[in-house]
């Protein structure tokens, strides 16, 4: 994975209004804890084959909750929570099946940003203290 590839994406993601207020909370940084990253990651690659790979999804657009789950949020502030913001976001192609290796820079994508966030949280822990 192109790191500069990924740190352009996040530049570009902070600059819009709507991806950037995506943020987690409590709970879920509470979820990561007790579950581990590499459950969270699991469960990244499992959203990703089942929500976005088929070529064709019946509800494309509405298929990725806003919240419930770590990885939701960090779908949507990732661009990565339908195939038509994977497309304007990512240029990956609408209307066919995700290869691995696109599955798995989405998943990239997706644990990149709750780490980030974990750091932040963490940062800001430490400064209450």
């Amino acid at each position: 994975m192109n790191e500069e590839k990924i740190n352009r994406l996040f530049e570009r993601l902070a600059l819009s209004k709507f991806r950037s207020r995506f943020h987690l909370k409590e709970k879920d940084f509470q979820y990561i804890e007790a579950k581990g990253l590499s459950t969270i990651c699991s469960h990244a690659h499992d959203f990703v084959e089942k929500r976005l790979a088929p070529a064709e999804i019946p509800n494309d657009g509405k298929q990725t909750p806003m919240k419930g789950h770590p990885v939701f949020i960090a779908q949507h502030a990732t661009a990565c929570c339908c195939r038509s913001c994977l497309y304007k976001w990512h240029r990956i192609a609408p209307h066919k099946t995700l290869i691995k290796e696109e599955q798995d820079y989405i998943v990239t994508v997706l644990m990149t940003w709750i780490k980030k966030e974990m750091e932040n949280h963490s940062k800001n822990i430490s400064k209450e203290i």
